[in-house]
């Protein structure tokens, strides 16, 4: 009797339904973070299909008569800061259509707006350029090294944000970068280029950059609208791009911002420009999904369910170049499947307790 009277008096329902709410909430974000690997998988094989079209194959040909330098680093710049461009567009006029605009201008003076706008050039620009000289020099062999943003991540959020990590979640991650490396590492054909080291190091630069920004993206979109943050990530990314990093490049090269004028002119007049257009929009939908994801279910997860793209992306490429425009070198090995299926694990185990299934409760 004693026993029961115990039970009856440690048994709160509203704890018991906030508890509920919360494994909801968090499921939810699980989705949402998943949805944002998917996305990003898109956005790789749009954005991939239109530098092999129109303008940019003659420019990514040798008869285009550029420089290594320019064919390296300020081709993928400017197809970066264009997509960049398309997606702030995308996501600025779904701020006009749901009347968020003025929201959007007022944020930008706010500290969470702030936070953002330097999110934004943490993993737009920083990071991006980073990853692009990374793979330049160091080749296929780096890309894993990138993949790390997830570990980065999840040391930062638990620094910062003193976001909780327990062994499964611990777990989980490690699956998915490993899963990450074995995707990566397809590529990899034995040959160590000269820029090896050099690529590492910028690799590690481009995780960090890329883990900064989901981890304290995660906390600006806890405090504003997410739609709202995407918007200010991607205006930030393209103009700095646009603005400040080709100039750079360009005034490196000896070629000066007269070649970026005309590169810029001719990439947004092109045909090509319509397949930017689709990949913008789902660059704009997975940031905006990685960012909420994020917010509702921590940073080291919501990275690690990004993080998907490593399969996604030479899935999507697989699908729309190999299969329905019969381009070769798009297939996808039998070692990347296995990884993809790891990572899929590695999901599931930091998403919920296994031993929750066997045991029949799939509410704990």
């Amino acid at each position: 009797m004693s026993e029961l009277i115990q039970k009856q008096k440690t048994y709160n329902p509203a704890q018991v339904a906030k508890e509920r709410l919360d494994k909801m909430y968090f499921k939810k974000g699980v989705w949402i973070g998943l949805q944002s690997g998917i996305t990003y998988g898109l956005y790789t094989a749009f954005v991939t299909l239109a530098t092999v079209f129109g303008i940019w194959a003659h420019w990514y040909s040798p008869e285009s008569g550029f420089s290594a330098m320019t064919v390296a680093f300020i081709l993928g710049t400017l197809a970066t800061g264009v997509n960049d461009l398309t997606s702030a567009v995308w996501a600025l006029a779904n701020a006009i259509v749901k009347g968020k605009f003025s929201d959007f201008i007022k944020t930008l003076k706010t500290k969470p707006g702030l936070i953002l706008i330097f999110a934004a050039i943490c993993g737009g620009p920083i990071a991006g350029v980073c990853y692009i000289l990374a793979v330049q020099m160091g080749g296929p062999a780096v890309i894993p090294v990138a993949g790390l943003n997830v570990v980065f991540g999840a040391i930062l959020g638990r620094i910062i944000f003193k976001q909780k990590l327990d062994k499964r979640a611990i777990l989980g991650i490690l699956i998915c970068v490993s899963a990450s490396v074995i995707i990566g590492l397809t590529s990899f054909n034995g040959e160590v280029k000269d820029g090896m080291v050099l690529g590492i190091v910028l690799a590690l630069i481009a995780a960090f950059g890329w883990g900064l920004e989901g981890t304290i993206a995660g906390f600006g979109t806890s405090m504003i609208d997410s739609e709202i943050g995407i918007a200010i990530r991607q205006t930030t990314s393209s103009l700095v791009n646009l603005l400040i990093l080709l100039p750079i490049l360009s005034t490196v090269e000896g070629s000066g911002v007269g070649l970026i004028a005309n590169l810029f002119t001719k990439a947004i007049t092109d045909k090509t420009i319509l397949i930017f257009i689709i990949s913008g929009f789902f660059t704009f939908i997975s940031f905006n999904l990685w960012y909420k994801g994020n917010s509702m279910c921590g940073a080291a997860l919501g990275m690690a369910l990004n993080g998907t793209y490593a399969f996604f992306g030479p899935f999507f490429c697989w699908i729309i170049l190999g299969v329905f425009l019969n381009k070769s070198g798009y297939d996808i090995s039998a070692v990347a499947w296995f990884g993809s299926v790891l990572m899929a694990l590695g999901i599931f185990i930091m998403s919920v307790n296994p031993l929750d299934y066997i045991k029949g409760d799939k509410n704990k």
